[in-house]
This record gives structure tokens, sequence and C-alpha cells, in this order.
């Protein structure tokens, strides 16, 4: 595979994923190839929703050398994901030595800026029982693959968002956990959103309390102040937003992590504030316009902060500014 970045993001993998199995124990991990992974039919995965999984990334730095980012924050994140689910929660070194082994080996294709690899641990619950609909299953795989990509939104792109007030995008108190069901909750309104108002997102602000979109974490910067929600059980621990909050601190910005309703929202943006989306894949993203109460959208009137706290965080995973917070593990 060569250093180039694929046109869709994360449709392009390396042949091979690194694979441990849980039976009593966690098993030595085990290489093999990516495109294939055998599951008996009765899998409690494909029944009960018993996986989680991370987004984490490694990136080619200017000095020519590999550091994945924050893969500590990532990797205690899935451990809390598996307690909630009651999956055998994966062994902390066995599964940052995984990510690391996978990077090593993908080093060539790592693409340079401002591509990266995209790393994917997952976790399954895979012991085949069916009568298992109210219990956890024993036995589970943990493997992490492995995607060169490049932007998931591509600064400068329309990124309108409709306000969805009546929904929530997952049961409150999975919220934090990183699991597809969480997604495929969120998909159905998703998918209405784009068909009815040609939105790329939704903004899920149940009994008008401003939380998350369907895949990504939200922010609000009004003047100096940004704000976003507090945590808690109800959306997820964005190790992204993390970042950023740490970053803008240090950028002279005053973080608010508190409620706010849509109409705080409406109101802020009409009177000029920004707004972004922060995640893994995105980074950060401008939201460029909103559709409140299914009415004519929005248009957000700038960008600039979001963009200039984008290429802050940016600027560390690339090298191009000091490490301060110790966020990067080198792999050569």
């Amino acid at each position: 595979m060569a250093r180039v970045i694929p046109q869709t993001f994360g449709s392009t993998f390396y042949d091979e994923m690194v694979i441990s199995r849980y039976e009593d124990g966690w098993q030595p991990p085990k290489w093999q190839p990516s495109n294939a992974l055998t599951l008996h039919a009765g899998a409690h995965v494909l029944h009960y929703s018993s996986t989680c999984f991370e987004g984490l990334k490694a990136f080619r730095q200017e000095s020519g050398r590999t550091a994945v980012f924050r893969i500590d924050d990532h990797v205690k994140r899935i451990e809390n994901s598996a307690k909630r689910l009651y999956l055998p929660v994966p062994d902390a070194a066995l599964l940052k030595g995984m990510i690391l082994d996978i990077v090593a080996r993908t080093v060539d294709i790592i693409p340079d800026a401002p591509g990266s690899l995209y790393l994917r641990p997952t976790l399954i619950g895979d012991e085949p029982q069916i009568g298992k609909a109210g219990t956890p299953s024993d036995t589970a795989l943990l493997y992490v693959l492995a995607s060169p990509v490049g932007d998931y939104f591509v600064p400068g792109t329309p990124l309108k968002i409709l306000v969805e007030t009546r929904h929530q995008r997952c049961a409150p108190h999975m919220g934090s956990v990183k699991s597809g069901g969480n997604y495929a909750s969120a998909l159905y309104w998703q998918m209405q959103a784009k068909a009815e108002y040609g939105a790329q997102q939704v903004l899920f602000c149940p009994d008008e309390d401003v939380q998350e979109t369907g895949a990504s974490n939200f922010i609000l910067i009004d003047g100096n102040d940004i704000i976003t929600k507090p945590l808690s059980d109800e959306f997820l621990h964005g190790v992204t937003r993390m970042s950023v909050l740490t970053i803008a601190q240090d950028m002279g910005y005053n973080i608010r992590e508190e409620q706010f309703s849509v109409g705080d929202l409406r109101r802020a943006i009409e009177n000029g504030a920004e707004a972004a989306l922060t995640g893994t894949a995105a980074v950060i993203a401008p939201v460029t316009s909103f559709i409140f109460d299914g009415e004519a959208s929005i248009d957000v009137s700038a960008q600039d902060k979001s963009l200039a706290l984008r290429n802050a965080v940016m600027d560390i995973q690339y090298g191009r500014s000091e490490d301060t917070h110790n966020w990067l593990t080198f792999v050569d």
C-alpha cells in the first residue's frame, strides 16, 4: 500500500489486524487478515449488540517520526465502555501494545499531513448463546484495525446542522459508551434530516438541552467563552473534546462546562458566536448553519476561532508545536 490519502474516509484498511481472544483470560495477540472475521451465527454481539470500540490516530510528524495521539485516554475509555456493557475488560498493557504494534507495522503507509492513520480497537462479545438476552457474553474478541485517512470534514465545506429537540441520540445511561448501538440509534434521525433539510448532522437537544450530534461532541464559541455541556452519562466523553478545551484554555479562552438551552444557542449564533463539532475523525469542524424549529437555516457568521483551535490541536499532532501536555506516544 502506498502513502496516499484515500478519497473516502475509513474505506481502506491495512491488510492485517492484530487480535486477542478472551476465554478465562486474555490470550496472546495474533495477526490475521483484516478482510475476514469468523463468528458463529449465534454470537452474542450479532443479537444483543455487545460491542464497543475506539477511534484514535497516529500521525507522521514533520520530523519524520510517528506518534499516536492520547493513546492512554482511549485505552481507558474502552475499559469504561466494556465495564458498562459487562464485557471482559481489555488489559490496558495488552491493548496499548496491540495498538503500537500495528502502527509500527504500518509506518510506511501513514499519509503525510493532512492525512493520518486511523486506528479502530474493537471489542465484541462472541459467545454463541442466543439465550443470553439478559446476561453478558463470557467470551470476547479484541482486535485493532488500521486505516490511512484524510479529513473527515474538509475545512471550508458546508456543515448544516438540524437542531432536534424531541429525541435523544441514545438511551441516556449509555451515552458515554462508544458502542455501535448508539450510532444506530441516531441514524434514523440523521437520514431524516438529510432528506428533509439537506443537513449533514443532527444536534440532539432533548427538552431543549444542548448535548451532542450523532457522531461528535459540540462546542459553542461565544466571544472569549467556550461553552459545552458538562460531562454526564448522556453523551460521549470525547478525547478530542478534552484536548480542545485544554488547548483553548492555554490560548486564553474561558471554559464554561454548563447546561445551555436551544434558546441560548440560537441567541448566541444570531449575535455572532461560532459553533463546532469535535471528534477524532473531524478534529474540529466549524458549523456553517443551523436549522431551528424546522425553519429556514440560520448562517453562522464566522469560523475563524474554530479553525484556529483546530490548527492548534493539529500542530501538536503533526509535531509543528511542542507537546507540553505529553499527549504523544512515539512508535519509532
